[in-house]
């Protein structure tokens, strides 16, 4: 009767699932022991080293950024690039070189700029390239510059104004000025405005300015421009500096307005360049920054990138005024775009670097003058310069205002 209550299937063997013989709970042990003991750390180790060499790989190329890929040739067209003995500036000028231009290297120190030349050339092979001295701590130096320039060429197709210092102790250009304002932007701006008639003639033609994400921290100090109150190396002189570049890119490119002439600035990221040489702080910290910068910083080929574009890109035939930064354009930050302060900006330059006025100052400020005749040397010219072409002015004729 037992036996006959016994549901079909019930059974051992009819309702097990296993094959006769088979023990589940020693299968289990049997598979787990592949992953148990030595080979199961070796295999673990070497998955998460897999995943961080992906992950650091990846991460490495995004820092590096995007690269200027466009193939366009510029045989034969004039090229000044200031500071590219070294860093962004040398790759910038090997690129250009590749691609045929005929460069003008503007460097202080000519022993290193004619050892880089003479490297670029080989590794280009393109013997179109000049050593040139240009020390933008020094107005003359830069005149004098430029008066060699017109005097060799009649045109000026692309004007890079790369060179730069960071965060240096303070200390004073030849003409009495904070030394990170006076390379930075006052060396640029008179070298810029005296070529402007070799770029107009050349049109369309580009100018390209190196600046810095460090704007976002500066303020023009219309108080203190040069800093002597007080001194801040990076988050006071060299952010206001680089600010200053990009407000001069601004002013400039509505000044140059229809006339095929073109100004863009750019931050080219964090670069491993000699321009941290200045960087004050313990050996240890040194030597982290120093290790930490080969892997999270750009190379300078990396960091030339932006400029690249810029300089090359077709694309931006028509562009002015612009932003950018690992090849993209950016908005600017209010500060950075105020045409009220990049007016007064540009009008204090030209005192300073000694340069007529290009437009007549505010009616304010003309009464100021009017209640104060001895404000300025240069008021007197304003009018008269401001009727006149400033592109058209020869070397010798601009003065250097020093009161």
């Amino acid at each position: 009767m037992s036996a006959a209550a016994t549901p079909p299937g019930s059974g051992p063997e009819r309702g097990s699932v296993f094959p006769p013989g088979f023990d589940p709970t020693a299968e289990s042990a049997e598979k787990t022991l592949c992953f148990r003991g030595f080979w199961a750390w070796a295999v673990l180790i070497l998955l998460i080293a897999i995943c961080v060499s992906v992950f650091m790989w990846l991460l490495r190329k995004c820092i590096q950024g995007p690269a200027y890929r466009k193939a366009n040739r510029i045989d034969g067209k004039v090229v000044i690039v200031t500071g590219c003995n070294t860093g962004i500036g040398k790759e910038t000028v090997l690129e250009l070189a590749k691609r045929g231009a005929r460069i003008y290297m503007a460097c202080r120190d000519a022993g290193r700029c004619e050892a880089a030349r003479l490297e670029i050339m080989d590794r280009s092979h393109n013997q179109q390239l000049f050593n040139r001295t240009l020390d933008l701590g020094s107005l003359q130096s830069v005149r004098n510059f430029v008066e060699r320039f017109k005097a060799e060429e009649s045109r000026l197709d692309l004007l890079i104004n790369n060179a730069g210092i960071m965060a240096c102790p303070r200390t004073l250009t030849t003409d009495g000025y904070e030394q990170q304002f006076g390379v930075n932007h006052l060396g640029h701006f008179l070298l810029t405005n005296l070529l402007l008639d070799r770029l107009k003639q050349s049109s369309p033609s580009r100018i390209v300015v190196v600046s810095s994400a460090a704007h976002l921290f500066g303020r023009i100090n219309r108080e203190d421009l040069m800093s002597e109150k007080k001194y801040g190396k990076f988050f006071g002189a060299y952010s206001q500096s680089k600010l200053a570049n990009i407000l001069f890119t601004c002013k400039l490119s509505s000044i140059l307005k229809n006339s095929r002439v073109t100004v863009n600035c750019c931050h080219p990221g964090v670069v491993r360049t000699e321009l941290n040489r200045h960087f004050a702080g313990p050996g240890w910290m040194k030597s982290v920054l120093q290790t930490g910068s080969l892997y999270f910083f750009k190379t300078p080929k990396a960091g030339a990138q932006t400029s690249l574009r810029l300089a090359l890109d077709p694309g931006l035939e028509g562009s002015t005024g612009g932003y950018y930064s690992d090849c993209m354009r950016w908005p600017l930050v209010p500060w950075a775009r105020n045409m009220e302060t990049a007016d007064w900006l540009w009008r204090e330059s030209e005192k300073l670097v000694g340069l007529p006025s290009m437009e007549p100052p505010p009616p304010n400020q003309n009464q100021n003058q009017n209640q104060n005749p001895t404000q300025n040397s240069n008021g007197t010219q304003n009018g008269n310069a401001a009727n006149g072409s400033r592109e058209m002015q020869s070397v010798e004729t601009v003065v250097v205002n020093r009161s």
